[in-house]
């Protein structure tokens, strides 16, 4: 909790001081035009970037496998997006090393090696005949008899009163 507070006094304070010291070397106007030029190129860069890591998140979900770099890429482009949004030099630059490949995959790359990642994958057969099953076959709560019980794929419809 400590380092976030940090972070929210300390950026905006760097971020305000070299914009004053850009803002005397070249002046307000062209201060704020290269500011508002960031931004829009930072926008165009995560929209490109953005679709193309969609796009490959698909392919792989249609190819049966979970797209969990590409799950992690969005979560970084999404914090770059954010950081290109926020006005100043500093947040652009590292908005920018989000969106850019190579260094977007080394800060992935730094990062998971901090964490574990642990990711499962269940298709629809095993799903059926997984052990935690709450009503297995044998024991099914409901009063039929062994052909009425629902195979995998089987969907069941009906309406049930209840009496006493």
């Amino acid at each position: 909790m400590p380092i976030l507070f940090v972070l929210f006094i300390l950026i905006p304070i760097v971020e305000i001081t070299v914009l004053i010291k850009v803002g005397e070397a070249i002046g307000a106007w062209y201060t704020i035009g290269l500011v508002l030029l960031s931004a829009f190129i930072g926008v165009n860069m995560l929209r490109i970037q953005g679709l193309s890591t969609l796009a490959r998140a698909q392919q792989r979900m249609s190819q049966g496998d979970m797209p969990g770099q590409e799950m992690i890429e969005g979560i970084v482009l999404a914090v770059g997006g954010a950081m290109l949004i926020t006005p100043g030099f500093v947040t652009d630059f590292f908005g920018f090393c989000c969106l850019i490949p190579f260094t977007r995959k080394w800060i992935i790359t730094h990062a998971l090696s901090r964490f574990t990642v642990v990711t499962t994958h269940q298709t629809g057969d095993s799903f059926h005949e997984a052990p935690s099953d709450p009503f297995p076959p044998e024991s099914s709560p409901f009063k039929s008899s062994k052909k009425d019980i629902p195979r995998q794929g089987d969907i069941i419809d009906g309406e049930y009163r209840r009496e006493d």
